[in-house]
């Protein structure tokens, strides 16, 4: 094998991995006139699927509500196949954690507002998120959490 082979970062294949919908109190939901108040979450997820093949998910979950009262819940589960070869290990978590969702992240935007709005509601638009920020974070958190010793 050659030593200077060049990195590879390349999709393979994007996808709708989940698509849900679920409006539990329609039709009377749709005569309220004020806004609802939504609350997003992001989740990322991966695992290797072969030899520096990646699938990589990005869950959003979207729930609007009216005081207690559910408008509307929508989740997205975007995935990616992502193939990463010829980069050193510890490179390969920051592009699954971060290029890759940075990726997926305005399909799954996309796929988000459509199913809001074919639920009869206005279209949802997320904002931007900093996926490296949201690592960086992660990883912080991970480094001061008390690592736990059994001594037998």
């Amino acid at each position: 094998m050659e030593q200077n082979q060049q990195p590879v970062f390349a999709i393979e294949k994007l996808y709708v991995k989940d698509l849900s919908v679920e409006v539990p109190n329609a039709p009377e939901i749709f005569l309220e006139r004020e806004a609802p108040q939504v609350e997003i979450q992001l989740n990322t997820g991966a695992r290797g699927v072969g030899e520096g093949v990646f699938e990589v998910i990005l869950t959003v979950t979207v729930t609007a509500k009216f005081a207690e009262k559910t408008v509307f819940l929508v989740e997205v589960g975007q995935a990616g196949i992502f193939r990463i070869m010829n980069v050193p290990d510890e490179q390969i978590e920051p592009l699954v954690a971060v290029a890759c969702p940075n990726i997926l992240f305005p399909y799954a935007r996309e796929a988000v507002s459509d199913a809001v709005t074919r639920a009869g509601f206005q279209a949802i638009v997320l904002q931007p998120v900093n996926f490296e920020a949201m690592y960086m974070q992660r990883m912080q958190e991970q480094a001061s959490e008390p690592t736990e010793v059994t001594i037998q």
